[in-house]
């Protein structure tokens, strides 16, 4: 694996690198040997927006990072540590990373999104962004330097937003803005202190083969998420993706049926709450879509080891009291899914973790063999 860390200022990517480095991470740089394009003005910031400043006092500049890095005689580095290995290019580096690929490695030289795209192509890469509070990030800096060179917080402003947007910076950098497609795994450094980082990065577990490459389960409730944004329904939107062998039979979301105007458009009276006391009650006229995938798969399709994931509006797992307060009313699988699902033969449902099972539909669940199982996405600060 091969793990490239950026972000902001002052945010912990040499922190965070520093931790992979114990955890048998081999650090690797890019080196050039462009001569020094650094200001010497004490009263401006470093050419390197990017560096932290980790006490590397190198003037030698990278060619991708336009910031200090450590000289070809490494010796800024302890001597109880494995000294870092220099590449003269992204290639060179690539290219030994890939016949190395079993082994692990780190660096802080890689956010260009040209090069990111190169190094993003291969299974073993990992891009790891990390950011801070902005006024959190302003002490750290101050404090780290000494005091005829610090920055005032308006240039440290700017500077944030040259980082992050992009404006002012110079063609062969990119903005962490627009390396945001591209990042795996995104890390807010709102710890008290490197000791907590830490332990966060080993709740995280960077090792785990599902940050490069999702578990069946986090794949298929991802498919399922992506097939809610087809929902209609003016409650709620909801995906589920039916499987058997790992292979997708069908895949469904709640709305009205084929041919009547859908929720949205006045379809269902129910779900668009235009009923006032008085009035008739209607009952929703809204297929769920658990049954939408039964009925695209049809009974003869869904067969031995077939399994079923659901999943729920998203906001809901986002705001705590308001899940709470829907529970009451709205569980998956409901009742009615429940008994077409146990009847069409599938073995096992997933579910998100936003919504509380029905105690009626786990008994029949459980009555008929039916497994049921949370699933819980990782959760990322």
């Amino acid at each position: 694996m091969l793990i490239a860390i950026v972000g902001t200022r002052s945010s912990g990517k040499t922190t965070v690198e520093n931790y992979l480095v114990s955890k048998d991470f081999q650090r690797v740089r890019i080196v050039s040997d462009l001569e020094d394009l650094s200001s010497d003005d004490s009263g401006s910031l470093t050419t390197d927006p990017y560096n932290d400043n980790d006490g590397l006092q190198s003037k030698h500049l990278s060619f991708l990072s336009l910031g200090p890095t450590p000289k070809p005689s490494l010796a800024n580095f302890d001597h109880h540590e494995e000294k870092p290995l220099c590449f003269s290019s992204p290639s060179s580096l690539l290219e030994y990373v890939t016949r190395n690929w079993r082994r692990d490695f780190v660096t802080v030289d890689i956010y260009t999104r040209d090069v990111v795209e190169s190094f993003v192509k291969r299974p073993f890469f990992l891009l790891l962004s990390i950011d801070a509070p902005l006024l959190d990030r302003f002490y750290r800096t101050n404090m780290d330097n000494v005091s005829s060179h610090s920055v005032s917080l308006e240039q440290f402003v700017r500077e944030h937003d040259t980082i992050v947007f992009g404006g002012g910076l110079p063609d062969s950098l990119s903005s962490l803005h627009s390396l945001s497609d591209l990042v795996n795994i995104h890390i807010s450094n709102n710890f008290d202190s490197p000791s907590m980082l830490h332990s966060y990065l080993d709740d995280l577990n960077l090792l785990d083969p599902g940050h490069l490459r999702p578990q069946w389960d986090a794949y298929f409730m991802t498919i399922a998420s992506l097939a809610s944004k087809r929902s209609n329904c003016m409650k709620r939107r909801v995906g589920a993706v039916l499987v058997r062998e790992n292979r997708i039979l069908a895949t469904g979301y709640n709305g009205t049926p084929r041919g009547v105007k859908n929720c949205n458009e006045g379809g269902c009276i129910k779900c668009n709450g235009t009923l006032y006391p008085g009035d008739i009650e209607y009952e929703c006229v809204c297929l769920h879509a658990e049954e939408n995938a039964l009925l695209e798969a049809g009974r003869e399709r869904v067969g031995q080891g077939s399994v079923l994931y659901c999943n729920t509006f998203a906001l809901l797992a986002c705001i705590p009291f308001l899940s709470t307060y829907l529970r009451g009313a709205d569980r998956c699988p409901c009742l009615k899914c429940t008994i077409k699902i146990i009847q069409s033969g599938v073995n096992a449902v997933v579910y998100n973790l936003s919504y509380k099972v029905d105690d009626a539909s786990a008994r029949l669940l459980a009555e008929a063999g039916v497994e049921l199982r949370r699933f819980q996405p990782v959760a990322l600060k």
